[in-house]
């Protein structure tokens, strides 16, 4: 019987690449990506304000609706596919289409009346307006 001596860093390396494999292949698995739009959010905040922005290129303002309920924040949305070419073969379609939604659970700071959108050149804004914080009230009490 042979001895054979055992490296853990090839091995390691062994497994990182089937994983790496794994996902590479992992669209092909049957997906339906016409169901999985996850549009990515940036969000900043300032005294004043939260600045929420995504990127959802290819839609117009129509096809987008963004509401509040209890305090959670919704966006939702269904980018549409042109109608198919089937004149034209394909050699690779990486764009995503069908529907989207996210959902924010809003801080109290937030004034639901005061919330701005904008949609300008494929770029979502929404702003959200914070509400002044109430000083603490100093109340003195007669002890009867």
């Amino acid at each position: 019987m042979t001895l054979m001596r055992l490296n853990p860093v090839k091995e390691f390396e062994n497994l990182t690449s089937n994983l790496q494999r794994y996902f590479e292949d992992f669209p092909t698995f049957g997906l339906n990506y016409e169901e999985n739009i996850l549009p990515r959010m940036d969000i900043m905040e300032d005294d004043k304000s939260i600045v929420m922005e995504t990127e959802i290129p290819g839609m117009k303002k129509n096809d987008i609706k963004i509401s509040v309920e209890d305090k959670v924040l919704k966006i939702e949305g269904e980018k549409k596919r042109e109608e198919e070419k089937k004149e034209k073969n394909y050699y690779r379609a990486e764009r995503l289409f069908g529907k989207f939604e996210r959902s924010f659970v809003l801080p109290d700071t937030i004034d639901t009346d005061k919330i701005d959108a904008e949609f300008e050149d494929g770029v979502l804004k929404i702003n959200l307006k914070k509400v002044e914080a109430k000083k603490p009230e100093t109340k003195e009490i007669k002890v009867k």
